[in-house]
C-alpha cells in the first residue's frame, strides 16, 4: 500500500508538467498568423466568334389534308373495297351501298321522262295545227290559246322529269362511296351489312394526305415581330419565294432529311398565352412524319460574325430572373454584370449585352466569392473530348 502511494506521488508531477507543455504549444499555434489568401477561381476568357443563329421551337405535325368519308345516301353496306392503312387515290371506290332502291328510282324517273316527252310532242303538234286553223277561223282564238298553254305545260313537265332523272342518277352514283382525296386511309368504322344514313355524323373512315406535312409551331407575338423585321432586313434566310427556311429535328434529336419552309402565321394572338401559331410545310415522301408527332422546328437566322458566347455554367439568375455573371477585372477583383442573353448553342449562351471580348467570367468557385472580393484567377482547362464522352457514358450507366 505504501509502495503504490509512493509511485503516484512520483508520477504526478511529470503528468502535470506534460499537460502544461501541451497547453503552451497549443497556445503558441493559435496565436500564430492566419494562413491562406485570395480565393482561387477558374475563369474563361471570352472572345468574339462567328456563329450561326437560329430560333428553335417545339411543334406538332398535322396532315396536309384530312377528309372524312361519309355516305350521301342511306342503305346497307354491301362491300368494302380497301385495306385499312393503305394508300388510296382520289376517286377510288371505298364502299358499295345496296343500289337496288336507287336503281328502281332511276328507272322510274326515266320512264316518267319518256311519258312527259311523248305528251310534250303531242301538245306541240296540236299547238302548231291550231295556229293554222285559227288563221282560217276554223277554231276560236280561245281554243288556240288553250292549246298553246297545254304545250308549254308539257314542256315544263319534261324539264321537271329531266331533273328527276338527274337526281335519281346522282343518288344511284352515291351508292359508290369514293375517296374524295388521295392519301392514307385509316380504320373502317363500319363493316359489310351495316346500315348507314345520308350525311350521318359518324365518318365511315378518314383519309389523310401525309406528303407534304404541316408542322404547327407556337411563337410569342414579340418574337413574331422580330422575325418580320429580320425578314425585311434580309437577316433571316429565305428561299426564292420569300419563305423562311426551317430545319426539323425529330423526337429522338436527329435531323430530318427534308427541310421545310415557313408558310404563314396565324392572324390571331392567343389571349391566354400571347402566342401565334406558325405553320411550316415540309416534304414527307417516305412517311417518316406522322400526324401528332412532337418535333422541333429551327428557323435559320443567318450568321453573326462577332458573337460573344459565354458558358452556361457562368450565367446565373437572380430572384427576379435577370441573367448575371461574375467577372474578374484587371485588378483581380470580382464584378457582377447584368446580362441580356440570346440563343443557347450547346453548352454556350449568346450574350446580347453585358459582356465583351476579353472579359474573364468565373466558371468554377462561384460559391467561394462575392462581388468586390479579390481572387486568384486560373484559366479553366477545356475538357478532352474522350474524357467528356467517357464521363457522359459513365453518368448514363449510373
Amino acid at each position: 500500500m505504501n509502495t503504490q502511494k509512493t509511485t503516484v506521488s512520483v508520477l504526478l508531477p511529470f503528468l502535470l508538467a506534460s499537460l502544461l507543455l501541451a497547453g503552451c504549444r497549443g497556445g503558441e499555434k493559435q496565436a500564430g498568423p492566419p494562413a491562406g489568401g485570395p480565393a482561387e477561381v477558374e475563369v474563361v476568357t471570352l472572345a468574339a466568334q462567328s456563329v450561326a443563329l437560329s430560333i428553335e421551337q417545339p411543334g406538332r405535325t398535322a396532315a396536309y389534308r384530312i377528309a372524312e368519308v361519309r355516305p350521301q345516301v342511306s342503305g346497307i353496306i354491301l362491300k368494302r373495297h380497301f385495306e385499312e392503312g393503305s394508300e388510296v387515290k382520289a376517286g377510288q371506290l371505298l364502299y358499295k351501298i345496296d343500289p337496288a332502291v336507287y336503281q328502281a328510282a332511276y328507272d322510274s324517273a326515266r320512264a316518267a321522262l319518256a311519258r312527259a316527252e311523248a305528251s310534250e310532242n303531242s301538245a306541240r303538234l296540236k299547238a302548231e295545227r291550231y295556229r293554222k286553223l285559227v288563221e282560217r277561223k276554223a277554231v276560236s282564238d280561245q281554243d288556240q290559246v288553250e292549246t298553246e298553254a297545254a304545250w308549254k305545260q308539257a314542256v315544263a313537265e319534261v324539264a321537271a322529269a329531266k331533273a328527276a332523272v338527274d337526281s335519281a342518277r346522282i343518288n344511284l352514283a352515291y351508292t359508290d362511296v369514293k375517296a374524295p382525296i388521295s392519301g392514307r386511309i385509316g380504320k373502317s368504322e363500319v363493316t359489310e351489312g351495316a346500315l348507314v344514313t345520308a350525311q350521318q355524323a359518324g365518318a365511315l373512315a378518314t383519309i389523310q394526305q401525309l406528303d407534304p406535312m404541316y408542322i404547327d409551331v407556337s411563337q410569342s407575338s414579340v418574337e413574331l415581330l422580330r422575325l418580320k423585321k429580320e425578314v425585311a432586313s434580309g437577316q433571316l434566310q429565305v428561299d426564292a419565294d420569300g419563305k423562311a427556311r426551317v430545319s426539323v429535328l425529330l423526337e429522338d434529336g436527329s435531323a430530318y432529311s427534308h427541310p421545310g419552309r415557313l408558310e404563314f402565321a396565324d392572324v390571331t394572338v392567343t389571349a391566354s398565352t400571347g402566342t401565334v401559331t406558325l405553320r411550316v410545310l415540309a416534304a414527307n415522301p417516305d412517311n417518316v412524319l406522322l400526324p401528332g408527332m412532337f418535333v422541333r422546328a429551327r428557323l435559320e437566322r443567318g450568321q453573326r460574325p462577332d458573337a460573344i458566347l459565354a458558358p452556361q455554367v457562368a450565367v446565373t439568375r437572380d430572384i427576379k430572373g435577370i441573367a448575371q455573371a461574375l467577372v474578374v477585372n484587371k485588378e483581380s477583383v470580382v464584378e457582377l454584370r447584368r446580362l441580356v442573353t440570346g440563343q443557347v448553342i450547346d453548352d454556350m449562351v449568346v450574350i446580347e449585352s453585358g459582356l465583351q471580348a476579353g472579359d474573364r467570367v468565373i466558371v468554377a468557385g462561384l460559391q467561394k466569392v462575392r462581388p468586390g472580393a479579390p481572387v486568384k484567377a486560373v484559366e479553366a482547362k477545356p475538357a478532352a473530348p474522350a474524357e467528356s464522352g467517357q464521363a457522359a457514358t459513365q453518368d448514363k450507366a449510373e
